[in-house]
């Protein structure tokens, strides 16, 4: 409110909403009592009814669905804070672990366990990071519904899950690990929605790119090879098969499909960026545009996070007609 909204007014970024969807009554009804995405044969009873077109029907509901999205300021304001706790807890993180002997050799996360102590700066982190994806696990109900919804639950779920397991049995040394890891990439995928936001478009396809190169190499190379690799087979090695190591090592597998899965969907956008020569619409956006705003946009330049009036654009996220809205 007092540092992200006057950042964006200067860069020009108006609080204006989407394009509204006519008055009307009997619409309206529908659109709240019975359902937001009439079928065939209601919407010619509709069309009879108000002696309406089908297909203007049809983007009055559209219009109808997508003027409750936040707006542009509103988007920028959340990434601004995302890419701000993203930053600040990795550079943190980085800065921790980097006098930490596990972060060098991660035999040294097994050495001694479960006799290892917690120190109040292991504790802080912890906690922060534990704190902050509970309020994305909340906060997901009430943001805009996107396609990935039960990708990102069960990646909640399975990211909670996991800081608290390895805190209640004090495997916290590979936690720091994973968790470090997982921030390397997410501050740039924030900062290329709010160069998007701002409408520089050749920066924010540099960022989207760059966290794509770093989303794939740590999320499909570090982390099987080092991560997965200690926790599967070092660990056994070292202290054997504890009884939690099934669960562990359930979930971690688990974050890894997850990778595989997001970096498919990352390479698909940035192999069509490369064929356009620059990033077109997220393949996961909820958002529709009518076939007639198409035509008109059609002709206007779009980047990887172009975003429309309503402003929305993420990885994670939603899309303004066909434009990316916002993680």
């Amino acid at each position: 409110r007092f540092i992200a909204k006057p950042c964006a007014i200067n860069l020009g970024i108006q609080d204006s909403g989407p394009h509204r969807a006519q008055p009307n009554a009997i619409l309206e009804k529908v659109f709240t009592s019975i359902t937001k995405s009439p079928d065939g044969k209601r919407l010619e009873g509709l069309s009879k009814q108000l002696d309406w077109d089908v297909r203007k029907i049809q983007r009055w509901f559209r219009h109808r669905r997508n003027q409750d999205k936040p707006t542009t300021l509103t988007k920028f304001c959340e990434s601004m804070w995302r890419f701000t706790f993203y930053l600040s807890i990795f550079f943190y993180g980085i800065r921790f672990l980097w006098t930490a002997p596990w972060f060098w050799d991660t035999r040294q996360c097994w050495y001694n366990y479960p006799f290892q102590p917690l120190t109040s700066r292991l504790y802080y982190y912890y906690i922060l990071e534990l704190a902050f994806y509970w309020s994305l696990m909340f906060s997901q109900f009430t943001d805009i519904k996107r396609k990935d919804f039960l990708i990102m639950f069960v990646h909640h779920l399975a990211t909670i899950g996991l800081i608290t397991f390895s805190y209640m049995n004090n495997m916290v040394r590979v936690g720091t690990l994973v968790l470090c890891l997982h921030d390397a990439s997410d501050f740039l995928l924030e900062a290329a929605k709010l160069a998007n936001y701002a409408k520089y478009q050749r920066l924010c396809d540099a960022f989207f790119m760059l966290f794509g190169v770093v989303f794939i190499v740590t999320r499909l190379g570090i982390y099987p090879f080092w991560i997965l690799n200690t926790t599967l087979f070092e660990s056994w090695e070292l202290i054997g098969p504890y009884p939690s190591w099934w669960l562990f090592n359930g979930l971690l597998v688990t974050l890894q499909v997850l990778h595989v899965i997001w970096s498919y969907l990352i390479i698909r956008t940035a192999s069509k960026a490369l064929v356009r020569g620059k990033v077109s619409k997220d393949d996961r956006s909820d958002v529709e545009s009518s076939s007639e705003e198409e035509d008109v946009t059609s002709n206007s330049t779009k980047g990887i996070l172009s975003t429309s009036s309503n402003g929305s654009n993420r990885l994670n996220g939603h899309v303004a007609g066909s434009q990316w809205t916002g993680e």
